[in-house]
């Protein structure tokens, strides 16, 4: 029995769509289909079944669910544990959309180098999402926004990046008091409900100021866009580059703000605790990277 073919089911039950399963594998959701058919016929019974907009898993894929996240995980953790503490097996990432770009393909290109054995999933999430997956043993790792409150003793963190609060506003800005301008020009709110968004919040708060409210979003890379159009201004983290290109933003440094740090959360125990630490490794070597300035 192919275990890739046993992931796609699972993935397909945790996210009830097959569109959105795909997604995450990176595979096409015909290949999905083409998977868990294949699966199907295997084991002789329909395992998933359409419910409205959303697929579940029949009585059958239920019986099975669990045992079959136990015999995926059990053959992740062969290859690492053969290895005898040679960084080796699938590492389970997650990954913010800044820290996609600008800070994972950079240690995975270091750790490709030095250890070839490893083999990655990356999941793309929000800082909270990706969090609660690594408490739950569900990835091995995650570059993530650091949390407000302690974490628990089962996993450790350590700061990549810290990124101080940013005003970006159009290249042809004028001068003035911080205050001032958010008087004057409408607010591109970056979202509250993300850890990131909460600390610029949290700015905003403490000093007293008032802004236009109009447009709250939780893209960065968007709110860089729609700022460089004209369409208003934003408080932000000075996120890891790239930043989209052909911006012409002035980016004016907030005094007195809190950063941002951003930095990577992972699991101490585990089959595949030395490509973990490997990671982490690669990881550090990047700490601290240079910020990057746009525009005036």
């Amino acid at each position: 029995m192919n275990t890739r073919f046993l992931q796609s089911f699972i993935m397909v039950a945790d996210c009830g769509s097959i569109a959105e399963a795909a997604r995450r594998l990176n595979l096409t959701p015909a290949a999905v289909a083409q998977r868990l058919r294949a699966l199907e016929d295997d084991l002789g019974h329909d395992l998933v079944v359409r419910a409205g907009s959303t697929v579940q898993p029949t009585e059958e894929g239920l019986a099975i669910l669990e045992n079959a996240r136990t015999l995926v995980q059990g053959a992740r953790d062969l290859r690492a544990i053969a290895a005898r503490g040679v960084p080796a097996g699938q590492l389970r990432l997650g990954a913010t959309a800044s820290a996609m770009t600008g800070i994972l393909p950079a240690v995975i290109a270091e750790l490709s180098t030095g250890w070839p054995d490893i083999e990655y999933f990356v999941q793309p999430g929000s800082s909270q999402e990706l969090y609660h997956q690594v408490i739950r043993g569900e990835l091995d790792a995650a570059l993530i926004v650091k949390p407000s409150f302690s974490i628990p003793k089962s996993v450790d963190w350590k700061t990549v990046r810290d990124e101080p609060l940013v005003l970006i506003g159009p290249a042809d800005i004028p001068k003035g008091e911080i205050s001032s301008l958010l008087g004057r020009f409408r607010f591109i709110r970056y979202d509250r409900n993300q850890w990131g968004g909460h600390i610029v919040d949290q700015y905003l708060r403490k000093n007293n100021l008032t802004v236009q409210e109009w447009l709250e979003l939780d893209a960065l890379d968007a709110i860089a866009a729609m700022v460089d159009r004209g369409l208003g201004i934003s408080i932000v983290p000075d996120w890891a580059p790239p930043w989209p290109t052909g911006l012409q933003l002035s980016k004016r440094p907030l005094a007195g703000g809190q950063t941002r740090q951003t930095g990577i959360l992972w699991n101490r125990a585990g089959a595949r605790i030395a490509a973990v630490n490997a990671f982490v490794g690669a990881c550090a070597k990047m700490a601290p990277l240079p910020l990057r300035t746009l525009g005036k």
